[in-house]
């Protein structure tokens, strides 16, 4: 029970970490490209040939800690309809199973999320944490997650929460490049 306590703890530090980066963005950042390769960067390195502005950063995150946050493939459920993030026709495949298609690869010309839509979306997960955590098996010995055939349960969820402050660490570093901060909670 303390590391369900734990768990759920970080899971609304972290989300409240992203929140406070989609709100603090400025218009002009949201949707800015990527940063040009310095001369240390491979230029045909994945951050190079996709594209990863704020809006894109953000919604993976959300999505991620969305999808991972379950017992496995099988409980995921997409966000409800009156989400505006589960009406896009081009995300439809985010949605379901195979999850052939996650939000770095969304076509280049896709249109952004909006802010709001994020921070929606980003509230419905927020709201999911506790009974989710709550009713995890932390004692399975497999993450539930087939493209993570050697993780524990527990081991997964650990992974899910530094996937989600990796992500927070990048949004706010863009934001400090333009003297905005973000607290940590």
């Amino acid at each position: 029970m303390v590391f369900k306590r734990a768990l759920k703890e970080n899971y609304h530090s972290g989300l409240a970490m992203l929140l406070q980066a989609v709100e603090r963005c400025p218009v002009e950042l949201w949707t800015a490209p990527n940063p040009p390769a310095g001369p240390s960067q491979d230029t045909g390195s994945e951050w190079n040939g996709v594209e990863r502005p704020f809006w894109r950063i953000a919604f993976h995150t959300v999505y991620f800690t969305h999808l991972y946050l379950g017992q496995d493939e099988e409980a995921f459920k997409p966000p409800p309809s009156e989400l505006a993030v589960s009406r896009r026709p081009e995300f439809e495949r985010m949605w379901r199973a195979p999850w052939d298609l996650e939000p770095y690869e969304l076509a280049t010309g896709t249109g952004p999320c909006r802010p709001a839509d994020v921070i929606a979306y980003l509230v419905f997960v927020d709201g999911l944490v506790d009974a989710t955590v709550d009713a995890l098996d932390l004692d399975r010995p497999s993450s539930g997650f087939s493209w993570y055939p050697k993780e524990s349960k527990a081991s997964h969820q650990l992974l899910n929460l530094r996937h989600l402050q990796g992500h927070v660490g990048q949004l706010s570093e863009l934001l400090m490049l333009r003297g905005i901060d973000v607290d940590w909670v």
